[in-house]
């Protein structure tokens, strides 16, 4: 079975460090990754859904899994929205495409970025980890010259933690970096 490098480091080692660090007796309590969430709001698409599309395909290209596109759940009229417009998209990854990307999330696209230093260590309670990108042209895969705007994204890393403290010590055991 083909298995993504850092999938391969945490079956091999990083499981082992969590399981040290938290007592666990069974290597199936080690808090492990479920699923990472990419999603990108294109506030443009309610003018022009053109927008949407090329947004759709750099998502495409970050990721390399086709993404589904999200839809208004009411009408606002102050933002123009109407209920069941297409306003954005996202791409749910799993298995080896979640950690591929994470792979180049952390030792490609994050060290590319202007003025990073770490995240910080806010965590949802749940044990799940989420933060924004300001900027979609720090992954390689996007051409500078070919985008219209630069656009933020959101992602999201949802894990069997129990504890905001497990979910650290995992999100370490993959090099994701904090600065508090």
């Amino acid at each position: 079975m083909l298995r993504a490098r850092l999938q391969d480091y945490y079956i091999k080692e990083g499981r082992d460090l969590l399981m040290k660090e938290f007592g666990y007796k069974n290597y199936m309590q080690a808090p492990k990754l479920v699923k990472i969430v990419v999603s990108i709001g294109v506030k443009e698409a309610v003018s022009d859904s053109k927008q949407l599309d090329k947004v759709v395909n750099e998502l495409m290209l970050i990721t390399g899994q086709k993404p589904v596109k999200t839809f208004a759940k009411k009408s606002i009229a102050a933002f123009k929205l109407r209920e069941g417009l297409a306003i954005g998209c996202k791409v749910t990854l799993r298995n080896t495409m979640m950690y591929e990307f994470l792979d180049r999330l952390v030792n490609i696209a994050l060290p590319r970025a202007r003025d990073f230093k770490g995240f910080t260590s806010r965590f949802d309670g749940a044990g799940n980890f989420a933060f924004g990108l300001k900027e979609q042209i720090i992954f390689p895969e996007i051409n500078y010259d070919k985008i219209d705007k630069v656009r933020g994204m959101n992602i999201v890393i949802v894990t069997t933690a129990s504890m905001d403290a497990e979910c650290k010590s995992l999100m370490k055991v993959f090099s994701i970096p904090f600065y508090n």
